[in-house]
């Protein structure tokens, strides 16, 4: 049985042994697989790199982090420092509508604005949060010289006990329902009061998150110009808990994702030693958004001091690039050429941030 078989089996098992205890029984089964796998602090070694997180914690010490979060619809903002090599601005705040409240943080570069700013969504993974998915990815470096803005909308644990955005959870997948109005309610929110360019809108993520930037961009098509998946799942891979283990495992509803209603530019980043979610699924996402009536290009990249890929390029009639899937070789569930400042980062492999950057911007001309 390959590693990623035998952790879905083990979750599997822990969710069907925990039915019918209580609820604080059934979560303590889940975490000791999560914590056996690597995935939650614990005294088992770590599969992945464990974070180091250089950024205030939104649960830290300033009282007006503290403080109850914003009525409905009403978001604040208060400035916070930056990471040394991002010498912009880091915002942290709170956005809340009718689904509930998230708080979040915000990179604003430092250099002058010639004009609207692009503005990138990043959606960290389990078991993190946004400064450390920041950290991790380095976009703030990458936002500063290419003067764009960066949302790091952050999970809640009363959402989610381990962080996770709730991607396979049928509430949480429809337009204006659920943790996607929260998202793109944030996005519209910092468009506006930030003086970002509407036609250069990005969603990208990692893990659960890039399940969930999966779900913003099938959603959203009118807000997000492009999407970045790392390490995540097709839409509507799942319906429930059950579903989305199984989705992890590769397993999909139906044996296949469901079609979307309009296409939008999707990068993909996986790697095929992924013993959390699937490689497979990394394919599956690719094809779902590509659909048919695409011409592909596929290029390796030689490994050098790092790690090798393969790149598949789908270009529509007119040769325009609609979609990017890369492969990364012997690489596992991690950001590809991410910063160890972070969790779940793989500095050996292809840089996944700037390449998904390079992407997102030619969708506009730049």
């Amino acid at each position: 049985m390959k590693p990623y078989e035998r952790f879905v089996d083990n979750i599997l098992g822990a969710v069907r042994s925990g039915q019918g205890k209580d609820p604080l029984a059934a979560t303590a089964l889940i975490q000791d697989v999560l914590r056996d796998a690597g995935l939650m602090p614990g005294t088992h070694a770590p599969a992945e790199p464990v974070a180091r997180t250089p950024f205030v914690d939104l649960n830290g010490v300033p009282d007006w982090l503290r403080r109850p979060a914003a009525p409905h619809g009403t978001p604040w903002a208060r400035p916070q420092r930056s990471a040394p090599d991002a010498p912009g601005q880091f915002l942290a705040g709170t956005f809340g509508n009718a689904a509930g409240t998230r708080r979040y943080r915000l990179y604003v570069p430092a250099r002058a604005a010639s004009g609207p700013r692009p503005l990138v969504v990043m959606l960290h993974g389990c078991q993190q949060s946004a400064g450390d998915f920041a950290a991790g990815t380095a976009m703030n470096r990458l936002a500063e010289e290419q003067g764009c803005l960066v949302l790091y909308p952050d999970q809640e644990r009363g959402a989610n006990s381990s962080n996770c955005w709730n991607w396979f959870d049928a509430a949480h997948q429809q337009r204006e329902q659920g943790e996607p109005s929260l998202i793109a309610g944030m996005t519209r929110h910092v468009l506006q009061e930030h003086g970002a360019d509407p036609g250069r809108v990005y969603v990208a993520g990692l893990s659960a998150g890039g399940a969930m930037a999966a779900v913003m961009g099938a959603a959203y098509p009118d807000l997000y110009a492009a999407v970045g998946v790392h390490s995540g799942l097709p839409v509507g891979a799942a319906r429930d808990l059950m579903s989305g283990l199984n989705a992890m495992k590769g397993k999909h509803l139906g044996g296949k994702s469901q079609a979307l209603r309009r296409r939008v530019p999707l990068i993909v980043f996986h790697g095929d030693q992924d013993a959390v979610v699937h490689p497979s699924n990394g394919a599956a996402l690719y094809r779902q958004f590509t659909q048919a009536g695409v011409r592909e290009l596929e290029e390796r990249g030689d490994a050098g001091a790092g790690r090798g890929h393969t790149r598949t390029t789908a270009l529509d009639d007119a040769g325009r690039v609609v979609a990017e899937h890369w492969v990364v070789h012997g690489a596992g569930h991690a950001w590809a050429g991410g910063d160890p400042a972070g969790s779940y980062t793989d500095a050996a492999g292809p840089d996944a941030s700037a390449e998904m950057l390079r992407f997102f911007l030619a969708q506009a001309g730049g």
